[in-house]
Formats: C-alpha cells, sequence, structure tokens
C-alpha cells in the first residue's frame, strides 16, 4: 500500500507580491525551494491562512534571495500581497518506508527569512 504523506511545507509565509498577467502560478524564492525541497514546477499546495482559501498550482524559481513568494495568474485571486500562507508539497510513499520518512518543515518568519525548521510538527495537547 501507498499512502500520500508530506513532503515538505514553508509554513507562513508572507505573499509579498502578485501578478494577475505572469505566466506561472507560484514563484518561491530559490533559496527557500531548495532548504525546503521543493522543485521547480512541482505541484504544491497552498493554505492562506488570512481568508482560508485553499488551492493547488505549482512551484516556480523565483530570484534567488529576493525572499518572494508571488501568487501568478489564477493564484492572485487567492491570495493577496500581506497574507501569510502555508505551501505544502506531498509525496506517495510506500507502506514499509514510513518509519524513515521524515518531512521537511520550514518556518518562516514575517519577512520570509528562515526562523527554524524541523521534521516533525509538535504533539498538540488538549
Amino acid at each position: 500500500m501507498y499512502l500520500t504523506m508530506l513532503k515538505c511545507k514553508l509554513h507562513q509565509a508572507r505573499v509579498t507580491q502578485t501578478e494577475l498577467d505572469y505566466e506561472g502560478s507560484c514563484a518561491i524564492d530559490a533559496d527557500l525551494l531548495d532548504i525546503a525541497g521543493i522543485r521547480e514546477y512541482e505541484q504544491v499546495h497552498v493554505y492562506n491562512i488570512a481568508n482560508g482559501e485553499r488551492f493547488t498550482t505549482y512551484a516556480i524559481r523565483g530570484e534567488r534571495g529576493s525572499r518572494m513568494i508571488s501568487m501568478n495568474g489564477a493564484a492572485a485571486h487567492k491570495a493577496g500581497e500581506g497574507d501569510r500562507v502555508i505551501i505544502c508539497c506531498y509525496a506517495t510513499v510506500a507502506e514499509e518506508a514510513l518509519d524513515d520518512h521524515e518531512p521537511t518543515l520550514v518556518y518562516c518568519d514575517g519577512d520570509n527569512r528562515v526562523a527554524h525548521s524541523r521534521n516533525a510538527v509538535p504533539l498538540q495537547v488538549a
């Protein structure tokens, strides 16, 4: 059996710009792509913390060092400049490999700098 598991995420990244007429869907600073392990043209799921929008698109490489998160084309209707978003990628993992699977979780500060990273979500308590 195969399960779809979280591969990586950029948590609370800030949208820096929107380009309604730009080709491509979600431009992400090349440094952030590399740190998180997101490949150019890979499918990404975007969860907008500001308005609850959830949508699927693909990542394109943004200018290295720019800290950009740009929602382009139709995605520009789903997230506005300044919105905080979670950008996730998923992978299909064989059940026998699940014990070794660790996602890459990258937490961004308000300027899209990496605040910290880890490989597990902290336990939520009641």
